[in-house]
């Protein structure tokens, strides 16, 4: 278990950078180009764990992917929709909640058996919200384990399209269904409480298919035609935010993040920094399937808020280091509808809650969110632990920042799940 210590920064942050590529897109872009015909590139790949774990699964089922490379980049050589062979054994989706949930859409639709295991942080998550509607659609799910949750076997087959009723807004959820419906008789339509992020739909059209839009439903008819593209991955705003909240807080600091994915459906970290008084604005703005920008940010003071869930869905990632920029603002800040978080890579509500309180921040957990008192002068620092998850990890190092004793983190390893060379990155940037 990797341990590191971040120091207090001493000077205003002065600098562009450059973040990895989008995670949520990474996957979908393998997924899909796989199951076209025809060789697709995808540059601005992210080589993190997790989508390492989506590359691998696609291989272990006969695809022949090259990358990534150097230069980010990644190509796949697609087989159609019927081209997925039964893999030898078998498929382990380490700790990507992504790979399992949109993974099991598409096995939901093949001829043969797959048994998807994970790591233990994967393993206690829960599996029905998505396996219940594959179900309704003919798939069927063997737990081998705890009911409900990995490892499982699913058993696909001929599926008929539903029109699924979302109880919670997820794009993993609304992604496996509408994978799924790709290969099912009719149409498949997925409705949502709130509109989730839809970089499945985006990417679904960039291949050629036909969706369906209307508000918060979205469908797709079975048996469409996908066709090799080109995919230009754009720097991922969840790994943005993390040096926008430090710059936001840093008097004086001018941070320019060049490249990164402005999607309407992630942009929430924004919204809420600026409702916060962060100076943000976009340089730039470019894009087909993928809106991007350069963001700039420039350094000054926040001030607590009142965060509600709908604010939170379009930023429901970034639920960490907004916890931090509460932290420092002045003033409480009080965040609610975020029941969902206590089924992340961890509990984030009670890990967030119990690593503030350890760095000196007072804070009120509740069932459904936070109440996190703010101290504008800084943090004590302290220990803290990240439970195996990514953005926890990086959350308490932009915490060390603004401590006067600097913050330790136990585990810190687990940020390459989503952002290799992270702790490079943040010293670069503390030290320009």
């Amino acid at each position: 278990m990797n341990t590191i210590t971040i120091k207090k920064a001493v000077r205003p942050f002065d600098q562009a950078i450059q973040v990895p590529g989008d995670k949520s897109i990474s996957h979908r872009a393998v997924m899909l180009a796989s199951l076209a015909k025809g060789r697709s590139r995808i540059s601005g790949f992210l080589p993190g764990e997790d989508n390492l774990s989506t590359i691998e699964a696609f291989r272990a089922m006969g695809i022949t992917i090259d990358g990534p490379g150097a230069d980010g980049v990644v190509t796949v050589n697609g087989l159609g929709l019927d081209g997925l062979k039964e893999p030898s054994g078998d498929i382990d989706c380490g700790n990507s909640g992504t790979t399992v949930r949109l993974l099991s859409g598409i096995l939901a639709g093949q001829d043969f058996a797959v048994t998807l295991k994970g790591d233990s942080s994967l393993s206690s998550r829960p599996m029905k919200r998505v396996t219940k509607p594959l179900e309704e659609m003919g798939a069927r799910f063997t737990f081998l384990g705890e009911e409900g949750k990995l490892p499982y076997t699913i058993s696909g087959g001929k599926l008929k399209g539903i029109d699924y009723k979302s109880p919670v807004a997820s794009a993993q959820i609304k992604s496996s269904v509408l994978l799924a419906g790709l290969f099912a008789e009719g149409e498949t339509t997925v409705t949502e409480p709130l509109k989730s992020r839809d970089h499945t739909e985006r990417m679904l059209i960039l291949f050629g298919v036909d969706v369906s839009v209307d508000g918060v439903s979205v469908g797709v008819r079975g048996g469409a035609e996908l066709q090799a593209t080109e995919v230009e991955v754009p720097g991922d705003i969840s790994s943005a935010a993390f040096f926008m909240v430090a710059a936001a807080l840093k008097k004086d600091s001018l941070l320019t993040i060049k490249d990164v994915g402005i999607n309407p459906t992630r942009i929430g970290i924004i919204d809420i920094l600026k409702k916060m008084g962060a100076d943000v604005t976009f340089n730039d703005q470019r894009g087909a399937s993928e809106p991007v920008a350069d963001i700039v940010i420039k350094g000054g003071a926040l001030k607590g808020v009142d965060i509600s869930g709908e604010e939170l869905l379009p930023a429901i990632d970034e639920f960490p280091i907004i916890c931090v920029a509460a932290a420092l603002a002045e003033g409480k800040t009080t965040i609610s509808g975020a029941a969902e978080l206590r089924v992340k890579e961890s509990d984030r509500i009670k890990v967030m809650a119990h690593n503030l309180t350890s760095i000196g921040v007072k804070v009120f957990e509740r069932e459904d969110g936070i109440i996190i008192e703010g101290s504008p002068e800084g943090l004590k620092g302290g220990e803290v632990a990240t439970h195996g998850d990514h953005r926890i990890a990086m959350s308490f190092a932009v915490a060390g920042l603004f401590s006067d004793e600097g913050v330790t983190i136990k585990g810190a390893e687990c940020v390459d799940v989503s952002f290799p060379g992270f702790f490079t990155l943040l010293d670069s940037v503390r030290d320009s």
